[in-house]
């Protein structure tokens, strides 16, 4: 099929024609997926995969059958080095970071380190290399990640650009 775009008026029929179509592929698509109103005063936090961190479930992935995952993140009281700031990969499709409060600073392979303060986003592209620098006492984010059980594994630091070795 050939959607066509433009200004013309003789083609805005097949445009709208062409985007209903598209409309109504995705909502055939197989997804049985779940509303969900997660409500803060029925809000659980468990530990996850930083044990200075505590986790609040959102319902996504339950909803979702896990094609997502959705989650507050915020940093408890634990001072334990949790030994997870090595460099690291997620293997997940889409990784988005919102920052609610405080800050911390990442470095990414190919970016050099950046620092996320509270109304930031960082979209993670797909096994990019990474790793906390630190963290505000009172950093939290939301992070939604597809899929939903992705893994995450330690790997070797990325090579400095310029650098053979």
């Amino acid at each position: 099929m050939v959607c066509l775009t433009g200004v013309a008026h003789h083609w805005q029929i097949p445009r709208l024609v062409c985007e209903q179509q598209q409309t109504e592929n995705f909502m055939t698509k197989d997804k049985k997926w779940a509303f969900v109103h997660h409500e803060e005063n029925h809000a659980t936090w468990a530990s996850g995969l930083r044990n200075i961190f505590e986790y609040r479930d959102l319902g996504v992935k339950a909803a979702t059958n896990g094609d997502y995952v959705a989650h507050v993140i915020r940093r408890n009281k634990n001072e334990n080095d949790d030994g997870i700031q090595s460099w690291h990969i997620h293997e997940c499709d889409f990784q988005l970071v919102y920052v609610l409060n405080g800050w911390a600073t990442f470095e990414y392979e190919g970016q050099g380190q950046r620092t996320i303060r509270k109304g930031d986003a960082v979209l993670q592209t797909p096994m990019i290399k990474h790793r906390e620098v630190a963290c505000s006492d009172d950093f939290e984010v939301l992070e939604i990640v597809s899929p939903a059980n992705f893994k995450t594994r330690v790997v070797e630091p990325p090579v400095p650009s310029g650098d053979v070795s």
